[in-house]
């Protein structure tokens, strides 16, 4: 199969494997004193240490989690008393549900945030702005180091998903001026089951899971070890350029009557790729059958296609339920591009057809 969607999950690095599997021979729990624990604690620090190195961060501020969907969840719940949460009209799911009835930030058709919006939106009062680095169904990147700069004229704090970006473009939290940043492992090449919250230098929160007084009195529980080792192995792995065989193969899709949607300034390995008329998940379906993994722009559950909130912040019409994405993981092989660009001319060549 070629697999064609590192926007769900990465294929797993080798060097992020052999970590994590030396690490499950740490017999100690990290919070014990004796010399196993003690091992078990150098391992854990060694990653975090390595996290923050990797990402412009402070290691006393990485605090691990088992993913991307509850390190937002406890950003935005420790970081928003006091303040008004305003969020990107794209953000993921993690941070919508983190933040019920919160503002919404409206972007342009490309994706963008609205700047000049969210000046008018910031006024006076305090205020939480979450607004991700890369949008996981197009790719399209925002301006933090901008929306950054206005959020602490108006004394703002702003919280980044850089979950997709993070290992197919640079990330420097630092350099990105952010309170907080968020990263999953198994979005850049390592182990599912971990992540991190990056907390600026003097940003502090709450636990949303008490317990033993791990992770700084932040995140209770015992760390998830072997998949953190592996998650900060994955880290330090350079990635190859992916951004010609992507472009390849979008090329391709638009000769066969796709519109590429998500404008022009996106992560190198991401095609959003409308086929009017065609909905989204028989487009999954048909590629599938052809031994090319994709998936849906839009979210399908049982039987029924929901049309993309993202796409539909873009004002795409009826194209926020006809558009797949195409994400290029880092082994991804000119081989896998043609057998895309071979599955897609046939499947749009029918479907398209017939939606006609």
């Amino acid at each position: 199969m070629a697999y064609l969607d590192a926007n769900a999950t990465e294929p797993l690095l080798p060097a992020a494997r052999a970590a994590a599997l030396a690490a499950f021979d740490l017999i100690g729990n990290p919070a014990s004193l004796h010399a196993a624990g003690r091992a078990a604690r150098r391992a854990l620090e060694d990653a975090r240490t390595a996290i923050a190195q990797s990402f412009g961060a402070h290691a006393e501020g990485v605090v691990f989690t088992s993913g991307g969907t509850e390190a937002n969840a406890l950003a935005i719940a420790g970081l928003s008393p006091g303040r008004r949460v305003i969020i990107g009209a794209t953000e993921h799911d993690a941070v919508r549900a983190a933040a019920p009835g919160a503002e919404i930030l409206p972007v342009d058709a490309d994706g963008v945030a609205d700047l000049e919006a969210l000046a008018q939106m910031l006024g006076a009062s305090p205020a939480l702005v979450c607004l991700m680095l890369a949008n996981n169904e197009t790719g399209t990147l925002q301006p933090i180091e901008a929306a950054a700069a206005l959020c602490h004229r108006h004394g703002a704090l702003l919280h980044v998903d850089a979950v997709q970006a993070a290992g197919r473009i640079g990330t420097h939290m630092t350099a990105l001026d952010a309170d907080s940043m968020v990263l999953s492992s198994h979005k850049l090449g390592g182990p599912k089951g971990a992540g991190a919250l990056l907390l600026a230098p003097g940003r502090e929160i709450a636990p949303l899971v008490r317990g033993g007084g791990q992770e700084r009195g932040r995140r209770g529980g015992t760390p998830a070890l072997a998949c953190i080792v592996g998650f900060a192995a994955a880290a330090q792995v350079p990635r190859p350029d992916v951004g010609p065989m992507r472009d390849a193969a979008e090329a391709h899709a638009v000769r066969c009557g796709a519109i590429v949607l998500g404008g022009s300034n996106r992560l190198p390995n991401t095609s959003c790729l409308a086929l009017p008329g065609v909905r989204a998940d028989t487009q999954v379906i048909a590629l599938d059958l052809a031994g090319v993994a994709v998936s849906a722009g839009a979210a399908c559950s049982s039987g029924k296609v929901a049309r993309s909130h993202v796409l539909e912040a873009m004002q795409a019409g009826a194209l926020a339920g006809q558009a797949i994405r195409v994400s290029l993981p880092w082994n991804a092989t000119w081989d896998d591009v043609q057998a895309f660009q071979d599955a897609y001319a046939v499947m749009a060549g029918r479907l398209a057809k017939r939606a006609a």
